[in-house]
C-alpha cells in the first residue's frame, strides 16, 4: 500500500491588542461580532463538534467555507477545520489567546534587561 504525503505549511501571525482578553474571546466566538469583522455566519458556538459554513464571493467565483470546531478552552484557544466544497484539502485555524505578561516579559522585560545591559558594560 502505497500513502501519498501531505505537505503540511504553518502559518504563524503574532498579534498584541490593547484590550482584555475577554473582548478579544467574544470578537472570536460571538457570532454577531463575528459577523462585523469576519464573515456572515449564519451561526456559531464555541464547542468541539459544531459545523458551519459559508461562501464568500472573490472575483466573480462563489468559495463555500465548510468549517468545525475542533478545540476550545474558553479565552485561552480556539481552532477549527476549514476547507472548501468540492476541492481537496483541509486547514486548521487557531487562536491562541494569552494576557498581558507576554508583552510585559516577552518585550518590556526584553528590551530593559538589554538596555541595562548596554549601560552598565
Amino acid at each position: 500500500m502505497t500513502t501519498k504525503n501531505q505537505l503540511a505549511e504553518v502559518v504563524v501571525v503574532e498579534r498584541t491588542f490593547n484590550a482584555p482578553v475577554a473582548r478579544v474571546w467574544n470578537a472570536l466566538t460571538d457570532v454577531e461580532q463575528m459577523r462585523a469583522w469576519y464573515f456572515d455566519l449564519k451561526e456559531f458556538k464555541p464547542e468541539v463538534g459544531f459545523q458551519f459554513e459559508f461562501t464568500v464571493e472573490h472575483e466573480g467565483v462563489k468559495y463555500h467555507h465548510l468549517c468545525e470546531v475542533t478545540d476550545v478552552a474558553p479565552q485561552k484557544k480556539l481552532a477549527y477545520s476549514w476547507r472548501y466544497k468540492g476541492q481537496p484539502g483541509d486547514s486548521l485555524v487557531t487562536f491562541e489567546l494569552s494576557a498581558g505578561w507576554t508583552q510585559i516579559i516577552g518585550s518590556s522585560l526584553k528590551q530593559f534587561v538589554e538596555k541595562t545591559q548596554k549601560a552598565t558594560t
